[in-house]
């Protein structure tokens, strides 16, 4: 029996994290060929998405960053009740990287390395807890799943680990959902991202300036939520909204922009890609890998390289919508799945 340590999952909070969470599991439910149990905590006792799973009421209710951190230390410190679910299963997976309860053997999911490769991104007090329990975490780990190359490379580069330990396994999108739409698109750019400080909003609002002097009749939709600030002219933000709304955002936006600073994989760009939009992405980190050629490049931290991208996409969009068209295709949650069970295969 395979088991699956969601303890630290909070909905709604974790961005593409929650988005692997939940796609890999609906797809273990299809595809997957093992027996799973999901151990959920309080605030999420519907995340199993169909797997067998119990909650765990021992686990401190948690959903603020200090209730988090209190109940995962209250966990550490006390993981007797917790180990207790696992009872009997021959590899627990931590697919949101704290292995939370501690067991082995283990396999965990590591996302990014961001904490080390941009620390100024991060308080004081995260990156302590990161460089604590991440660290710990993986290192303990008999497998390490990373979600691209560049992961893998960085996390052999900065947490010096073993690369006979880690296998890439990327992410998966959901076909049935996102596909294009049967309308006409619409005069505007879209960004899903919430204003956490490596998505780059701040350049992206330069850049769209440039670009309305050319195209004055575009407007800038944001999705995500997060930030304080006022927003400037054409620029418009729905919060945090159901992913069935960005989906048809992106069935009808003229492109998409990502100019996020750093990403361990990128999976807007690929799915908007699926919904037949013309993306323009920033060359960052694990980004040109993710979208293969099938997007329009560009500097992000140069608003004016932002900006021409953005017009060559808006000037010439039929090309970069069908190489986006293949470039999704390639991608799976079932494929996900079935890599992942490879993993704990090598383990069983």
């Amino acid at each position: 029996m395979i088991g699956i340590s969601l303890l630290t999952l909070v909905p709604g909070r974790l961005g593409g994290s929650e988005t692997y969470v939940r796609g890999l599991l609906q797809a273990l439910g299809r595809v997957g060929e093992l027996d799973y149990r999901v151990l959920l905590p309080p605030v999420a006792p519907d995340a199993a998405e169909g797997l067998p799973a119990v909650t765990a009421t021992e686990y401190r209710r948690a959903e603020t960053v200090p209730q988090r951190l209190a109940a995962m230390t209250l966990a550490a410190a006390r993981p007797g009740p917790l180990r207790a679910h696992f009872r009997g299963a021959d590899v627990v997976h931590y697919p949101l990287t704290l292995r939370l309860p501690a067991t082995a053997p283990s396999v965990v999911t590591l996302h990014d390395v961001q904490h080390l490769d941009l620390p100024a991104m991060f308080p004081r007090g995260e990156l302590l807890f990161r460089r604590l329990a991440w660290h710990r975490s993986v290192r303990g780990a008999d497998r390490v799943i990373v979600i691209s190359e560049f992961v893998r490379e960085r996390a052999v580069a900065r947490l010096g680990l073993d690369p006979a330990r880690l296998r890439v396994v990327p992410l998966g999108l959901d076909h049935a959902l996102l596909r294009p739409g049967a309308g006409e698109r619409e005069p505007f750019l879209l960004y899903p991202a919430r204003r956490w400080p490596h998505k780059n909003h701040e350049r992206l609002f330069a850049a769209f300036a440039l670009v309305r002097r050319a195209r004055p009749e575009l407007r800038l939709v944001l999705t995500g939520g997060g930030g304080a600030g006022g927003l400037p002219e054409g620029v418009e933000s729905r919060g945090h909204v159901a992913f069935t709304e960005v989906v048809e955002l992106m069935q009808r936006a003229a492109a998409l922009v990502f100019p996020s600073l750093y990403e361990g994989f990128g999976l807007p760009p690929l799915e908007a890609m699926a919904c037949g939009c013309p993306v323009a992405s920033s060359n960052a980190a694990a980004l040109p890998g993710t979208v293969g050629g099938a997007a329009r490049l560009f500097d992000p931290h140069d608003p004016r390289s932002i900006a021409d991208a953005v017009l060559d996409v808006l000037a010439d969009p039929e090309p970069w919508a069908a190489r986006g068209l293949a470039r999704a295709a390639a991608f799976s949650w079932d494929a996900t799945a079935r890599a992942t069970d490879a993993v704990y295969r090598e383990l069983l």
